[in-house]
């Protein structure tokens, strides 16, 4: 008998499959809006704050909306693979737990942006509404399952990394499969 069936009324799935899917709402949102909100909201920003070196608008401009797509899909295998090895490992896996943390503290990050902007930012919608209340949801189960490992500082440090790191990387790779597309 694992640690859910002892000590929770919630299947290991939920939690940690439950990932996979709270991602996907989420980064819907992103998908339907980031092309419109580039081409309104970044010109508005640019003037707006003219102390922002110009490479960062630039690039901010240049992702187009297949490409930005491209991302969401690399993202995703990361999520799904995080999501798997939580639920293989009845959610104590630190690869799935460090993720559950980037993505909710990811969420945050949203919030902030949107208030920076003052304004709508993609994905602000879904991350008050989703990403951080699962977020907490999960993390409640996981410690009444008695997985949860204890929270350090260190661990807002990890999930903001992994986030990050994932985040880059997957817009590498859509950076390098529109080019590759667009050299045929």
């Amino acid at each position: 008998m694992n640690a859910y069936a002892s000590r929770s009324s919630i299947s290991p799935s939920a939690v940690t499959l439950g990932l996979f899917a709270a991602w996907a709402v989420h980064d819907l949102e992103e998908v339907a809006t980031v092309a419109r909100w580039s081409r309104t909201r970044v010109p508005v920003l640019r003037e707006r704050h003219p102390g922002v070196p110009d490479r960062v608008w630039r690039s901010m401009e240049a992702v187009n909306g297949r490409e930005f797509a491209t991302a969401v899909a690399v993202m995703g295998l990361i999520v799904a693979a995080a999501s798997a090895d939580g639920y293989r490992t009845g959610g104590r896996s630190a690869f799935y737990q460090t993720s559950l943390n980037g993505f909710g503290l990811h969420g945050l990050v949203h919030v902030a942006q949107a208030a920076a902007t003052r304004g709508y930012t993609p994905g602000v919608v879904t991350s008050p509404l989703l990403v951080v209340p699962f977020t907490l949801w999960a993390r409640g189960r996981l410690r009444r399952a008695g997985v949860l490992r204890p929270t350090r500082g260190r661990d807002i440090v990890s999930g903001l990394a992994l986030a990050g790191a994932a985040t880059a990387a997957s817009h590498a790779v859509a950076r390098r499969i529109r080019r590759a597309a667009s050299a045929r």
